[in-house]
């Protein structure tokens, strides 16, 4: 909707000039501006919202720490596996050592 608005030309030439600054036009200009008085658009607003939303955002450790840390556990579970498996094949080619040795008897 097309809506038209009388200003001095001092006021027209400042709002030429702002506009020009923020890189939009003088349309854009008016339209952020009417937002804000209407409430619509209040940067100050927005900031305490996000400030707010932070204030409850906590990390307990650093991502790369956690990420480390999963990895620590990764290996200790895998050697404990590992360690585990040779133990019981060291065990068994122990017993077949004892087996040969005795001549099969067992």
């Amino acid at each position: 909707m097309a809506v038209s608005v009388r200003m001095d030309p001092l006021m027209e030439k400042e709002l030429e000039q702002a506009a020009k600054r923020r890189g939009i036009t003088k349309s854009q200009f008016i339209i952020e501006a009417v937002e804000r008085a209407l409430g619509r658009n209040n940067p100050g607003e927005l900031y305490l919202k996000v400030m707010q939303e932070m204030a409850e955002y906590r990390v307990s450790q650093p991502v790369e720490a956690t990420a480390a840390s999963e990895a620590n556990a990764q290996k200790s579970t895998l050697r404990a596996k590992l360690r585990a498996k040779h133990e019981l094949e060291s065990a068994g080619f122990t017993q077949a050592l004892a087996l040969r040795q005795t001549g099969g008897a067992a």
